[in-house]
């Protein structure tokens, strides 16, 4: 029996096409002609008119829904979907092209200058110097003391130059210290820093700060105490002078570094610290090169300038290394595509903090020395003096202890793997929970 299109409605009577268009027997007419047997066919698609016309509608059918879904027809939407996929390309390789004017069109300049402008509001306060003190004498000490000397290289020549910030960002740094230290000691302090989201770690900034100026006052009165030979007239009224002004410079600089981490272009201890060196480094190569013109050892400059910058080479290095470990989401797709995603942990996570603390626990016992007079300590401050016999190897156990320390405060295994659960997120091969909990510490430690 023959049909059409006309009889039987692709969107009504598709069920009775299909009955009317059904053969029996699945095989092809003998030929006419040649008399040969039937062909089994097993699709049963002979030349049927059925079907011609069924393949018709069936091309109506799929245009009308192309139609519906994108709106227009299907060569239409081809176009227009080669049309898109053209000027996709085009705008990748458009955006291939670098244009050093489009650094200036965003915050970033702007940032850049405000920076600029902290950091060199920093260095302001080590060229107001403390009155009443003869400085030739102290600085010929510090020429002598090697401990001193490592001091005012950290502090950018502020010690030397006996201005009111020679104290510096170490009050801060020493407060941060104490504070880590007591976090996971004092359970309001670790609700507050890892429960309480940012509210809670503003507040234990606070909390650092106000510890901070406690430590100024009292690295302050060692300072002073120290100072006491080379003064002029050493009386009680100086003395409070001298302390509240230290210690409004230390004030000014922790200030200085909270607004640079504002910035989000850095730490603002780090970038602040980082200034004071570079401050210092040119003084500090001017002597070196004038020594080895001295003694005509060229060699030996050329190896120390090869030294130093392979040893920024591999600081640099190390600093932006990660280990990235990839997660599975429970639905993550983006028009189809199953997005890649990782989990990024930097292999130096704790950066230069460990060094800074490590040298700031060795200078401890000098000002403690400097503080009371007691000589009991004076064979600890030689041997802890750099140079010293005990000084590299306590160093070295102490930034890798505070490396250990640091690390997990700042990222707690335990709070990742919850933070992965919740947003259905796992680490491939490992069970969510306290086995990826298990597997992120791991990881860090090793």
């Amino acid at each position: 029996m023959m049909c059409s299109a006309e009889q039987h409605s692709v969107s009504v009577h598709c069920p009775s096409l299909l009955r009317c268009c059904y053969r029996p027997f699945p095989t092809m007419p003998p030929d006419r002609h040649g008399g040969e047997e039937p062909i089994f066919y097993p699709l049963g698609l002979g030349k049927n008119a059925c079907f011609s016309n069924m393949e018709g509608e069936f091309a109506a059918l799929w245009g009308a829904a192309m139609r519906a879904i994108g709106g227009g027809s299907p060569g239409s939407g081809k176009q227009s979907s080669s049309t898109s996929s053209s000027r996709g390309f085009a705008a990748s390789i458009e955006d291939r092209s670098f244009d050093p004017g489009d650094f200036f069109k965003g915050k970033l300049p702007g940032k850049f200058l405000k920076l600029l402008g902290l950091l060199a509001l920093s260095r302001v306060g080590v060229y107001i110097p403390l009155s009443g003190i003869d400085r030739a004498a102290f600085a010929s000490k510090i020429d002598e003391g090697s401990f001193l000397g490592a001091l005012d290289a950290f502090s950018g020549g502020g010690i030397g130059r006996l201005g009111i910030s020679s104290l510096g960002i170490v009050p801060f740094v020493d407060a941060q210290i104490v504070v880590q230290l007591l976090v996971p000691v004092i359970p309001k302090l670790e609700e507050l820093q890892r429960r309480e989201g940012e509210a809670g770690r503003k507040k234990v900034l606070q909390y650092t700060r106000y510890a901070s100026y406690g430590f100024a006052i009292f690295q302050a009165i060692g300072e002073l105490l120290y100072l006491r030979p080379y003064v002029d007239d050493f009386t009680p009224g100086w003395a409070l002078l001298s302390i509240s002004l230290l210690t409004l410079g230390s004030a000014v600089i922790t200030y200085i570094s909270e607004k640079i981490s504002d910035l989000k272009l850095g730490s603002g201890t780090s970038l602040i610290i980082f200034t004071n060196i570079v401050s210092y480094l040119p003084a500090s190569i001017g002597r070196t090169v004038a020594q080895a013109v001295t003694d005509n050892n060229y060699t030996g400059l050329l190896a120390i300038l090869a030294s130093f910058f392979v040893l920024v080479f591999g600081i640099v290095y190390v600093q932006e290394a990660e280990r990235k470990i990839p997660i599975n989401y429970a639905v993550r797709y983006s028009g189809g595509v199953r997005k890649a995603a990782y989990l990024p942990f930097k292999v130096n996570s704790s950066g230069m903090m460990p060094i800074i603390f490590s040298t700031s626990l060795l200078a401890l016992p000098s000002s403690i020395a400097r503080f009371t007079g007691a000589s009991s300590l004076k064979n600890a401050v030689i041997a802890l003096n750099p140079g010293g016999t005990l000084y590299l190897p306590t160093n070295i156990v102490l930034v890798g202890v505070f490396n250990y320390l640091y690390t997990f405060m700042q990222l707690n295994p335990a709070d990742v793997s919850e933070q992965l659960k919740r947003q259905g997120a796992s680490i491939p091969s490992v069970r969510p929970g306290k086995a990826t909990a298990t597997f992120i510490e791991n990881v860090i430690t090793f």
